[in-house]
């Protein structure tokens, strides 16, 4: 995020820092919130309404900071589409709120889903998500590197959202299914 500031909007290195770090607080802050709502709601409706918000975001997000003419009758009519720096960072905010609430959301799942190994479970989503904070970056710039435009990043997380959906949807479709049947026998 740093880089993207200070490449995309030519923020100050400080600058730059310091709202990134303003991205990872609410990852903190509200885990708990995120934890209380997945109790409340079920972890399957949690992560699925954060998946919807994150998809919704990172395709806003991904969209290029495009300028482009169009020939009219009247003459050439320049446009530009884009966000700026600050919807960029309001953007932002929510994808981290929703992250916060997400992580609660999937340690809810591993509680629910693998009642006798929570904690090798919770182990290797931990070094799951470690890599990712390794591998991501790196994945990032060579995305940006390849196709030369910033904003490859959000791509990548739009597309990735978009195959996770539809898992989670067939995924947890056939078990609802199989719920609904035996409660019905039963």
């Amino acid at each position: 995020m740093t880089k993207y500031y200070t490449q995309e909007y030519g923020f100050s290195i400080q600058s730059a820092a310091l709202l990134a770090a303003c991205f990872s607080l609410p990852g903190g802050v509200l885990r708990a919130l995120g934890g209380w709502v997945s109790d409340r709601l079920g972890a399957y409706k949690v992560t699925w309404w954060v998946m919807w918000i994150c998809w919704v975001a990172f395709f806003l997000l991904s969209y290029p900071q495009t300028e482009f003419t169009v020939h009219t009758v009247s003459g050439p009519r320049s446009f530009f589409i884009g966000l700026t720096p600050v919807l960029f960072t309001l953007i932002l905010l929510v994808v981290g709120v929703a992250m916060a609430v997400g992580k609660a959301s999937v340690f809810k799942f591993i509680a629910d889903e693998f009642p006798d190994n929570i904690g090798a479970v919770s182990g290797v989503v931990g070094l799951a998500g470690g890599m990712g904070g390794f591998i991501l970056p790196i994945m990032f710039g060579a995305a940006v590197d390849l196709t030369g435009i910033r904003s490859s990043a959000f791509m990548l997380l739009y597309g990735t959202v978009c195959v996770s959906l539809v898992c989670m949807h067939y995924g947890f479709r056939s078990k609802v299914s199989a719920t609904a049947s035996t409660t019905a026998k039963t």
